[in-house]
């Protein structure tokens, strides 16, 4: 009998002792083992600001103009509100959407000229008169200086009210009183810095349908950079020997307005020359004028078949503007480009917008029908680079076709461009800027917030933050008036949103379904699972079982 009790006090210590064990074992898996696994294999996901992300769409935009309004002796209107010098403030609200607010303000200071101004203002023409004021201005960018000069003044043509010159100031004839002034000083710094067109047209994608016109969405996109390609299109080789000085005329037309654009983006120019390239339409021969027209409705088909001869947008990050010179093919010459209504164009091109521009270059025929072949051709670059940079304003949207008539605009001369179209183009893409980083911002969020396996490392945490900040400056740099400031701030925001949007980080667990999860973790986990799970059952049992055994003893 004591024999007996001890082997049974000895199994059963040992089942007790195996109990123990498997709850140990139990226990270490369920309290460390799950704990750590899930923490080692988790998705590293950083955090993100969503709520400022969140309010970059909603957050108001303030457009500030700082301008000063100079009045010469005998311009000043006698129904001024009080004596010179004083400040006034005129707003002005920019429809674009019901989130989206964007409000102009202009900042006018009203005073006399100094003695200075007045020497200057004493010149024979306004060109005289602008280039002598020029070094008096506040050559701030986004600045404005307007002069009132009096109603008799011999500085502005017969006829002329309004003289802009290439700077930053214009010259405006007094007349009436100061509600008329102020109708006119309105029209010109719209001119001069933005219009309520040109804010909608770069806040485009956020704008109803319907609710812009048709040339709203023909300007360039705001880019960090552009590529300019001059290509010469030879379709005859044997009958033309075409000679330009691609090289001299950049560098003598071309850098000048590049080098201005360049704190817009940047440019990169390169030239190619294509031999039997032809265009993907037949132009129609007219017997009255012995010559071959190419109608207004066959150009939209010249482009793509010549398109794809041109291979330069295929490797290229940024936006590719496109100037074809184009010379005929002996059986096709001369050529020449018609309007809708079937008259010649008189510079023989066209431009597509956000693609480039074509010119055809006839070649006169020779006097004498025995003459040898091939033809030597020298191009008259001036005429060319005229059109193509004409060509280029259009496409960045600089286009002075919609001036009032008594309106007088100096020429920019070999800039290109004056420096309050520059200014111009700022304002437009700074608008842009901010809305392309709050549209790109709002997706990566959505796409993060959707997809719970894409990883989220610091950097690009580091960038959207970065992306975000720089908005939020930019649109402080805009309502202190500070323009250059604002446009650098927003270039920024550009960059950062886009390092972070195309991360390749996102993308590398973002296609790792749940089975291939399974396929992995079951033969890790599945052979230490089973004794456990087993032991824990029989634990159960025998636990179940001492309950029941008092009951039946009595």
């Amino acid at each position: 009998m004591v024999a007996a009790a001890a082997a049974m006090a000895a199994d059963e210590a040992e089942r007790a002792r195996g109990r123990r064990a498997a709850l140990s074992f139990a226990t270490i898996a369920v309290v460390l083992g799950l704990p750590l696994w899930w923490k080692t294999t988790e998705t590293y996901r950083a955090a993100l600001p969503y709520a400022d992300i969140d309010g970059l769409s909603q957050q108001p935009v303030q457009l500030v103009v700082p301008m000063a309004v100079v009045f010469a002796p005998g311009s000043v209107p006698g129904d001024l509100p009080r004596p010179l010098p004083f400040r006034d403030v005129q707003e002005m609200e920019i429809s674009v959407n019901l989130r989206t607010s964007v409000t102009s303000r202009y900042e006018m200071r009203y005073r006399s000229t100094t003695a200075q101004e007045e020497a200057a203002l004493a010149a024979a023409t306004a060109r005289e008169a602008d280039a002598a004021l020029y070094p008096l201005q506040d050559t701030t960018l986004g600045s404005l200086t307007m002069y009132v000069v009096p109603e008799t003044s011999s500085l502005l043509p017969q006829g002329i009210s309004v003289y802009v010159g290439k700077h930053r100031s214009a010259l405006l004839r007094a007349g009436g009183g100061l509600a008329a002034l102020q109708a006119q000083l309105r029209e010109v710094t719209q001119l001069m810095s933005f219009t309520a067109t040109s804010i909608a047209a770069a806040l485009s994608d956020r704008v109803p349908d319907g609710q812009l016109g048709p040339d709203a969405r023909r300007n360039l996109k705001s880019s960090l950079g552009y590529e300019i390609t001059f290509s010469l299109l030879n379709p005859d080789p044997k009958s033309h020997t075409v000679d330009w000085d691609i090289e001299g005329a950049v560098n003598r037309f071309v850098k000048p307005v590049l080098d201005k654009l360049s704190l817009v983006a940047n440019f990169s120019v390169d030239s190619q020359i294509l031999y039997y390239a032809v265009l993907g339409v037949t132009p129609r021969y007219d017997k009255e004028s012995s010559s071959f027209l190419l109608s207004a409705h066959s150009l939209p088909h010249v482009i793509n078949p010549v398109e794809a001869r041109l291979g330069s947008s295929a490797a290229s990050l940024y936006p590719v503007l496109n100037f074809l010179l184009y010379v005929p093919e002996r059986s096709h010459s001369p050529l020449y480009i018609q309007d809708k209504d079937g008259a010649p164009v008189s510079t023989n091109a066209f431009h597509s917008p956000r693609w480039g521009g074509i010119m055809v270059y006839n070649v006169e025929a020779p006097a004498s029908p025995q003459v040898s072949l091939p033809l030597h051709v020298d191009v008259d670059m001036a005429r060319v680079m005229e059109v193509f940079l004409a060509q280029l304003r259009l496409l960045f949207g600089l286009s002075r076709e919609e001036v009032p008539p008594e309106f007088l605009l100096e020429s920019p001369g070999n800039e290109g461009l004056a420096d309050w179209e520059l200014d111009h183009l700022l304002w437009a893409h700074t608008v842009e800027n901010i809305a392309t980083v709050s549209t790109t911002l709002t997706s990566l969020a959505q796409l993060l917030d959707k997809i719970g396996n894409i990883v989220i490392k610091d950097d690009v945490a580091s960038e959207v933050y970065r992306a975000v900040a720089s908005v939020q400056s930019a649109v402080t740099e805009l309502s202190l008036g500070h323009l250059l400031a604002a446009f650098q701030a927003s270039k920024e925001a550009v960059t950062c949103s886009e390092r972070a949007f195309f991360d390749p980080s996102l993308l590398h667990l973002l296609y790792f379904p749940d089975d291939q999860k399974f396929a992995i973790y079951i033969p890790l986990f599945l052979p230490m699972a089973v004794p456990i799970l087993l032991s824990l059952a029989k634990i159960v049992r025998e636990t179940r079982l001492r309950k029941k055994e008092p009951t039946k003893m009595d």
